[in-house]
């Protein structure tokens, strides 16, 4: 099988896949206009984040048999139609939940003690020690929105730090030490909510200004998932009415945003889209890549 890695990905797997037999050609800078002409040159692919895979690109490709993502979410890829075509689609779900789950119980961290705000002081050279009483996230109710494999893990250091845990998931039927909960519910009773589910058609916008609307004053937000799932514009008027207390996104609608009234408010913390960048989630997806595209060039 002949395979194009079309972003980053660790040199070791890329060895790994020679050595069983592929013949692997790395051209992690590619541009959406060489893809188009290239791509029907080869079996397979790689893609993270940066390459998208949408319908004309596929249309261009009859010999491509499978496509892996090195990730957790497809919104990058048109999965469906590919898959309609014939072609398989795989992600690597389990390599960045530990690092994802990290980052956002670190946001909390962040949002309930002002941290961001208290280093930013003291690079001014002020000591504003008065400034900065914070609260205990030991205590509060967590809700997540989505219980998969990163909203497990979440949920797990979450427990450890003497949270109380709660989840909405319509997929999941039950899940150990959480208790499932409708949405209306968790929005009610949270103290802090974190977001851990892909953006469909059906979780599109799904928190709105009606659902802030149900929360409680001072709740606090955490996006560590997927841009779009929340109403960007509706979180903005929330945050500024006081109904949220702060939010803390690594995810956005659009990548890089070309708004960024939200991550000049003072109670919102921002990062571009870093969930998954450790060094051990970037071995982990390199070695499932490896794994998978192995496997499925011996069928």
């Amino acid at each position: 099988m002949k395979i194009i890695v079309c972003d980053k990905t660790e040199k070791e797997y890329i060895e790994q896949m020679r050595a069983a037999g592929l013949t692997v050609d790395v051209r992690d800078d590619i541009t959406p206009e060489d893809l188009m002409k290239e791509l029907p040159n080869y079996d397979g692919m790689v893609v993270r984040s940066r390459t998208k895979v949408r319908k004309d690109l596929i249309d261009a490709c009859p010999n491509l048999k499978v496509i892996v993502r090195g990730g957790v979410g497809l919104d990058t890829i048109d999965h469906e139609y590919a898959k309609s075509k014939g072609i398989a689609v795989m992600n690597t779900p389990m390599a960045s939940s530990a690092s994802v789950a990290e980052l956002a119980i670190g946001y909390m961290f962040m949002l309930a003690r002002s941290l961001y705000k208290a280093a930013a002081s003291m690079k001014a050279e002020k000591w504003d020690k008065k400034a900065f009483e914070g609260d205990e996230i030991g205590g509060k109710t967590l809700g997540l929105i989505g219980i998969g494999n990163i909203g497990r893990e979440t949920a797990k250091r979450a427990l450890a730090l003497g949270m109380t845990v709660i989840a909405y998931d319509p997929y999941v039927k039950e899940a150990d030490g959480i208790q499932l909960v409708s949405l209306d519910d968790l929005l009610a009773r949270s103290d802090y909510i974190s977001l851990h589910l892909p953006k469909t058609r059906e979780s599109a916008n799904m928190i709105g200004a009606e659902q802030f609307a149900k929360m409680k004053n001072g709740v606090r937000i955490v996006n560590c998932a997927r841009g779009g799932i929340i109403d960007e514009n509706a979180l903005y008027d929330a945050l500024t009415s006081g109904k949220v207390a702060g939010a803390a996104l690594d995810v956005f609608a659009e990548e890089p945003p070309t708004d960024w009234k939200l991550m000049k408010l003072d109670n919102v913390i921002a990062s571009p889209h870093i969930g998954a960048s450790t060094k051990e989630a970037q071995a982990r997806v390199g070695a499932e890549v490896a794994e998978k595209l192995i496997a499925f060039a011996k069928k």
